[in-house]
């Protein structure tokens, strides 16, 4: 029978597929033939003759194994569903078809890691939260928490809940995002807590900025714009939102992967500006990320015509994309992006790997 660990979090957002990946890979490092499932799935890719979780997507490709939704993706709750299980549960196998998954994955492996979704309670309303899952699985669970004190403590508190009323084993906890002047104190009051609840501690990660900026793609989602040049770059990853008024003022304060946001009728202007104030600040190559053009619906042929520096565009292969929100709805939108890990940033997940690797103590597996 395979050892199963279930990754649990207290929220969404607070890099459970992060840890997920990481402690999926150093188990392999160490030797065990390790498995994965996301039992209970929510967001989907449909690749036609195959309908699975987008995390079990990014596992297959990151950790090259052959994708079956029966295996590693046997729950998936779609628009709809949840009204007709409330309406008519007994239609359907949610509990079977994770079973059947699981009996899979133990024949061909040694540990199987299950991935949760959202917080413990997401699943209830089809008998299926987190707590559930894991206890029907037979999983002991890691809890991944955000970092503070008073809150983390209290977030565990609430969370676990779910699972002491199941019965189920917590393997231990991982505080993920802790400011890095602040580990000792965190790990030490932290701790404390945890050892009175008799919950090892068994990591504490430190917040790393670059995994929070996001990739010319998700903002092109995010704003709903169409790319006018350079496609193709669209993985390039913005550390800075600038306006074009900014760079027409010369106010820029940062030269790094910068994301211009301006109007299409000032963007050769803004363009000359930019050279002027690198080569001042002697910025070797450009610093620009990507550009969105903002203005009304319709604007882009227009702007195709009138737009005369589309070789410096070209050059440095800046995407740049439209859209019909302004500089301020446009920056809105994009600081509302919450920051995952998918298959165009696996550098990320390389990074997350590392420190997995680095901070977090696996041997009482």
């Amino acid at each position: 029978m395979s050892k199963h660990l279930y990754v649990a979090a207290t929220s969404q957002h607070v890099g459970k597929t992060t840890c997920t990946l990481g402690i999926f890979s150093v188990l392999r490092e160490r030797g065990f033939n390790v498995g994965y499932c996301k039992p209970v799935g929510q967001e989907f890719v449909d690749l036609g003759d195959l309908k699975v979780d987008k995390d079990a997507l990014l596992f297959s490709k990151m950790m090259n194994f052959e994708l079956s939704a029966e295996a590693h993706s046997p729950v998936i709750v779609g628009s709809g569903l949840t009204t007709a299980y409330l309406e008519n549960p007994q239609q359907f196998s949610f509990r079977k078809d994770i079973q059947q998954a699981a009996e899979i994955l133990d024949s061909r492996h040694d540990i199987v890691v299950y991935e949760g979704t959202g917080h413990p309670g997401v699943g209830s309303v089809i008998d299926l939260s987190n707590a559930d899952v894991a206890k029907a699985l037979g999983a002991s669970v890691i809890m991944i928490v955000e970092g503070g004190i008073g809150s983390t403590i209290d977030e565990l508190n609430v969370n676990l809940a779910l699972f002491r009323e199941q019965g189920v084993p917590i393997h231990g906890v991982i505080i993920n995002k802790v400011l890095t002047e602040k580990m000792d104190k965190v790990r030490y009051l932290v701790g404390k807590k945890l050892e009175r609840w008799g919950i090892p501690l068994l990591g504490i990660l430190p917040y790393d900025k670059n995994l929070t900026h996001p990739i010319m793609e998700t903002i092109r989602k995010a704003i709903q714009g169409r790319t006018v040049f350079n496609e193709e770059s669209l993985d390039n990853w913005v550390e800075h939102i600038v306006s074009g008024a900014l760079v027409e003022r010369r106010e820029v304060e940062n030269f790094e992967r910068l994301l211009l946001i301006v109007n299409h009728s000032r963007l050769n202007r803004v363009i000359e500006v930019l050279e002027e104030l690198t080569a001042a600040h002697q910025v070797e190559g450009c610093p620009v990320a990507g550009i969105i053009i903002n203005g009304v619906a319709g604007f882009v042929p227009e702007f195709l015509e009138e737009f005369k520096r589309q070789d410096y565009i070209n050059k440095y292969k800046i995407p740049v994309i439209s859209t019909t929100l302004d500089t301020y709805g446009a920056a809105l939108k994009i600081n509302r992006i919450e920051v995952k890990i998918h298959l165009r940033t696996l550098w990320k997940a390389e990074r997350a790997i590392r420190m997995i690797r680095e901070y977090v103590d696996l041997s009482g597996l």
